[in-house]
């Protein structure tokens, strides 16, 4: 048997708004999603304020793409940066793209190549705003991937919040409950892969490290208000959840 095809990524950054602090956990994230067979980084290489990205390009073997700019106010790299994802697909050599920039100015570009039918994965600052992060599939923010290690293994990149703290937050626990209830069969069971799926399109920038848990099933076991079950099927096991009786 062949081994599953991994997704064909191109990664683009935005030089101007992405900070090289974060390309170590950048990289592994990216690879949880499939290969990055493109890396490009995108900013007028003349200014010394990009040169704190020399490094880690080599490193990392990222393409600095060189951009001038021509007229004060308007970002060229931007437009660079569109022009060569619109070329990128209409190669149709690939499966999705990473954007990473905390810049509005990408939200129709994350639009469009969803309705070519490819996935995009945003990510970028808690400042970035809503319209581009709910234009992604998925976006990732940048304080999360700060606190990957130099082997890109993830760490909660904050304390794990009590389960007063995570029942007290009606947004989280509305969410959480919506996703289980939409996903549950007759017994008010529901697998963890289709709750996570539901999260994931209703709240592109949801993440369990923004609560100190590396994963969905850690969160919602820190919560106390749920059963998990570990279930074998087939050759692999999953897990269900559930909502207890009684607790709302």
């Amino acid at each position: 048997m062949p081994a599953e095809h991994a997704a064909r990524l191109a990664v683009l950054i935005d030089a101007d708004n992405a900070s090289p602090a974060i390309i170590e956990g950048l990289l592994a994230e990216v690879a949880k999603y499939g290969t990055a067979h493109v890396k490009r980084i995108y900013g007028d290489w003349t200014r010394p304020n990009l040169g704190g990205w020399k490094d880690v390009l080599l490193r990392h073997s990222i393409q600095p793409m060189q951009q001038f700019g021509y007229t004060v106010g308007k970002n060229a790299t931007d437009s660079a940066m569109i022009i060569d994802a619109m070329d990128l697909l209409y190669s149709g050599r690939f499966d999705g793209f990473c954007i990473v920039s905390s810049d509005s100015d990408f939200t129709r570009l994350a639009a469009r190549i969803r309705e070519s039918g490819l996935i995009v994965y945003g990510f970028g600052e808690r400042k970035t705003p809503e319209p581009f992060r709910t234009a992604c599939d998925k976006f990732i923010y940048a304080d999360l991937l700060r606190s990957q290690n130099a082997e890109g293994a993830a760490t909660p990149a904050k304390a794990q919040r009590s389960a007063k703290e995570l029942r007290g937050d009606t947004p989280l626990m509305n969410l959480l409950r919506g996703a289980i209830e939409a996903a549950s069969d007759d017994s008010g069971w529901a697998g963890l892969g289709a709750v996570g799926s539901i999260i994931d399109k209703q709240s592109p920038d949801f993440d369990s490290r923004t609560w100190g848990f590396a994963k969905l099933s850690g969160l919602i076991k820190g919560i106390g208000l749920f059963d998990v079950e570990e279930r074998q099927i087939g050759g692999g096991k999953h897990i269900y959840v559930r909502e207890r009786s009684g607790k709302k």
